[in-house]
């Protein structure tokens, strides 16, 4: 018998129930997840935070901090920067960054490099104390302290790792070489099945992107990423709905039923990290939803229409608005707005938003 045409509500139901899976242990959701992206803006909780907290029993904001040297687990680029499981976190190295350093600089990170070594886990302010290499330019145009950014270089390279965190600020210790990949195509192909099941179900055009976006996580292999493409292409299932062809994992089909039980099961109403896997690809979300969701926490005030980190919110299936939340003399205080420009009618929907807030309120640990 032959199966029945893909459609977009299949898609909707798929893309929500396959990632918003029934909470575990951390390091289990974590490795699930492939990759949590990072970013450290609080409103009112890290986008990291606000991802686990639906896939993991218990959760509470700072928990991956708290836990991070336990877990198995490393800091680093993949698409973007976030934690991911040290097992691919070691495919990705030896990395060879796509600009060289001087070699006055080398010099200074392999002084960096042998005191880091000497004094097993450090602080930036004590390498930046012991070396007094004073201010230079970042990235974004800003001045910071040339020590911290040599610390960067070197844990980019794979030299130091990120052995967790004091206040926020990264603590590094020396990490040791991992043997370069004899056969890069494999790590290659690996890297895109983690993107994949990821961010299923992906538009052609959202996969070639993502792709792209691995010239971050493994430079030295920028030249294998059109064939790992193509050989995805080739690989991977796929159907085309209204003109868009949609990419997912080997060994699923977003029309199985197992996908539906899933949505349903789930809790009505849920506010998602801005990053969250459901609503990551913009492409995607516009879309499945019918409407745009933009992240505008560096959008002027003035040109802002949801606001400075809106969370989308979610009802079973399909996101229908967002909400901006914030703390105020330990109370938590939601602003919630709405696609249609209207709250769903019904008591039920109050209900299940009230749920999320008093959720959300613990996951914060608010009185």
């Amino acid at each position: 018998m032959a199966l029945r045409p893909l459609t977009l509500a299949d898609l909707r139901r798929y893309a929500v129930s396959r990632t918003l899976f029934a909470p575990t242990t951390l390091g289990r959701a974590i490795g699930k997840l492939g990759f949590v992206q990072a970013d450290p803006i609080r409103a009112p909780a890290r986008a990291q935070d606000l991802t686990l907290r639906h896939r993991v029993r218990n959760y509470r904001a700072g928990d991956l901090e708290r836990r991070y040297a336990s877990l198995g687990i490393e800091e680093d680029f993949f698409v973007n920067y976030g934690f991911l499981p040290r097992a691919t976190h070691a495919v990705m190295h030896p990395r060879t960054p796509r600009k060289a350093w001087t070699k006055a600089s080398e010099t200074r990170a392999n002084a960096i490099l042998d005191f880091v070594r000497a004094n097993g886990v450090v602080h930036p302010r004590d390498v930046d104390a012991h070396f007094q290499h004073g201010k230079t330019q970042n990235w974004f145009g800003g001045s910071s302290n040339a020590s911290t950014q040599l610390l960067d270089g070197l844990h980019y390279r794979g030299h130091l790792r990120v052995a967790g965190r004091a206040g926020g600020v990264r603590l590094y210790a020396a990490r040791t070489a991992t043997p370069a990949d004899d056969d890069p195509a494999a790590a290659m192909d690996g890297l895109v099945d983690i993107i994949v099941r990821k961010y299923a179900p992906l538009p052609a055009r959202s996969l070639s992107e993502l792709v792209y976006h691995l010239r971050i996580g493994v430079p030295q292999w920028s030249d294998e990423r059109r064939a790992s493409l193509a050989r995805a292409a080739l690989r991977l299932p796929h159907a085309e709905v209204d003109g868009v062809v949609w990419y997912w994992p080997q060994g699923e089909d977003p029309r199985a039923s197992r996908w539906s039980s899933g949505a349903s099961a789930s809790p009505d109403i849920r506010l998602l990290a801005p990053f969250d896997p459901v609503v990551w690809d913009r492409r995607r979300f516009e879309i499945l939803w019918g409407w745009k969701y933009r992240f505008e926490a560096y959008t002027p005030a003035a040109k802002r229409l949801r606001g400075y980190y809106a969370l989308p919110l979610l009802r079973a299936d399909t996101v229908i608005g967002w909400g901006n939340l914030s703390v105020v003399d330990n109370r938590l205080r939601a602003d919630i707005g709405y696609a249609s420009g209207a709250a769903p009618s019904g008591k039920a929907h109050t209900a299940a938003l009230g749920e999320e807030l008093e959720r959300m309120g613990v996951f914060l640990g608010l009185g």
